[in-house]
């Protein structure tokens, strides 16, 4: 057993000398940072004229429409107003959130549009009868009601008249 143990390590340092006595290779100077400059991405619809939103999504805003919270581009339906009201991005400032008919319209034609998706609920700006709001689920364009206190995903629209 004792010479098994040593049999053992001498293979280690004997594999370790051969390596250069390195565990990890060594770490360049310069840190690999992601670069602040990054493009916005939108989707402009030529048919109807409108630009949309096409943000990645975080994790943490996965986590928010998952645990019912809201952060950035998830929340309930008054976080959604506010977001795309608030919301400068690409250059612009005139967001909003889309009615029904705009966000089934656009996840109605054939393709993904978007480069940044979740398969889950987007809220809209449409009411229903039952003090409640639609969202659209983009795999089949459908939209259903939703209690506005849910958390739901976001995705702001604008006019593009350029």
């Amino acid at each position: 057993m004792k010479k098994k143990v040593l049999g053992l390590g001498l293979i280690c340092a004997v594999s370790f000398a051969m390596a250069g006595g390195k565990l990890a290779p060594a770490a360049s100077g310069i840190a690999e940072v992601e670069s602040p400059c990054t493009a916005e991405t939108v989707y402009a619809d030529d048919k109807t004229n409108l630009m949309w939103q096409d943000a990645p999504y975080t994790d943490a805003e996965d986590g928010a429409e998952a645990k019912g919270r809201s952060l950035g581009k998830a929340g309930n339906w008054r976080h959604a107003v506010n977001y795309c009201r608030t919301l400068n991005y690409a250059g612009y400032t005139d967001w909003r959130l889309p009615t029904a008919d705009e966000l089934m319209m656009v996840h109605h034609d054939a393709g993904q549009h978007f480069e940044h998706f979740r398969d889950k609920d987007f809220w809209t700006s449409t009411p229903t009868t039952e003090g409640k709001y639609y969202v659209i689920y983009p795999a089949d364009a459908y939209r259903f009601k939703r209690s506005p206190r849910e958390s739901n995903f976001i995705r702001c629209v604008r006019c593009n008249a350029e």
